[in-house]
């Protein structure tokens, strides 16, 4: 990152968060409001399956053994499955707000080297633009 601050001086560096598609947010959200139902079930002792007229299975009778062990799997299962959902792996460059690469495309991050490669000839094309001249009608 030093190196890009030296070499272009006047670059402005931002991030932000690169949303995922609506279907995989609506799961996360659903997930994390059915975790907090799990844990709480599991906390106060009730037995969903009861309801339903289902056996309960095995897991959920050692849940109830090891409450606190079967909240935190529930816990961190579940916000690794939403990070998973949350997660786009994007990594987007744009230069004057111009897209000049794009993970969500390409595939991968640009080398440093490629990135220089990128900027410099974003670089030259802006120079060259700016320096035609202007054609009066």
């Amino acid at each position: 990152m030093f190196f890009l601050y030296t070499r272009y001086p006047d670059i402005r560096i931002e991030g932000e968060n690169y949303l995922p598609m609506p279907i995989y947010r609506h799961i996360a959200s659903f997930l994390s409001m059915f975790k907090l139902l799990v844990i709480g079930l599991i906390i106060i002792g009730r037995d969903p399956f009861a309801l339903f007229g289902m056996q309960a299975p095995g897991i959920w009778e050692w849940g109830q053994g090891n409450k606190i062990y079967a909240c935190m799997m529930v816990f961190f299962f579940s916000n690794m499955i939403e990070n998973q959902l949350m997660s786009t792996g994007a990594f987007e460059i744009t230069l004057n707000d111009v897209p000049v690469w794009s993970k969500l495309e390409s595939g991968h991050l640009p080398s440093m080297q490629q990135l220089v490669q990128i900027l410099d000839n974003e670089m030259k094309m802006n120079v060259h633009m700016n320096t035609r001249p202007h054609h009066h009608s």
